[in-house]
């Protein structure tokens, strides 16, 4: 069993918002350690229920074996998975947390934005 609290985070494969995301989450919800399950474009691939049995037995591994209760669905500014509009990425967040919501996993799911200077904030 590990020690410690998680918190898991379904996020872009992008890099650059890995650091600013992970201790935005842990210093907003006193955790100390993110499981990131990543795809290129997830927040999209989410929203509109693409393929998405793997992600799923991901989160079921953090939930069970390392008991996160908190969730956290992500898009960020120039994705190349997911090339559109900032307020796009907004509403596929919004959709992707109904979905993962539906999966009725019993721990809290948010959204989050990681904007241009890799700030990131709830949405």
């Amino acid at each position: 069993m590990a020690e410690g609290k998680f918190a898991t985070s379904i996020t872009c494969m992008d890099g650059r918002i890995q650091i600013p995301l992970a201790n935005w989450i842990k210093e907003n919800y006193s955790v100390d350690y993110v499981d990131a399950i990543t795809e290129p474009g997830v927040d999209k691939k989410v929203a509109e229920n693409q393929d998405l049995e793997s992600i799923k037995t991901k989160v079921g591994i953090s939930i069970n074996a390392h008991k996160s209760e908190l969730i956290v669905v992500s898009g960020h500014y120039d994705c190349a998975g997911n090339p559109v509009s900032n307020e796009a990425h907004i509403a596929h967040i919004k959709k992707s947390m109904e979905v993962v919501t539906s999966w009725d996993l019993g721990v809290k799911v948010i959204g989050v934005w990681v904007d241009d200077n890799w700030n990131v904030s709830l949405v």
